[in-house]
């Protein structure tokens, strides 16, 4: 048999060996993109890190901070709702 043998589907001839390689060559392409997107996620991800450890102010508490501003602020509107209704 040739390595170019026909497939036929109804009429539709499609070469085995053309198919098998553009097959190959995906699969391959696929492997390289995910290896490629896995050192990028990596590298961002060590970026990441170090410039949260150059932070003067950790981001835990600065979000501790900030949240507890925001309830310091609700209960001094809170109270002065109330103290303008009554």
């Amino acid at each position: 048999m040739a390595t170019n043998q026909k497939l036929t589907f109804g009429g539709f001839q499609v070469n085995r060996g053309m198919l098998t390689t553009g097959v190959a060559l995906t699969g391959l392409g696929a492997v390289v993109g995910l290896a490629g997107t896995v050192l990028v996620c990596t590298a961002l991800a060590n970026a990441g890190r170090g410039w949260v450890r150059s932070l003067e102010t950790q981001p835990a508490e600065l979000a501790q901070r900030t949240l507890h501003q925001a309830r310091a602020a609700s209960a001094a509107g809170l109270e002065a709702w109330r103290t303008s209704v009554n």
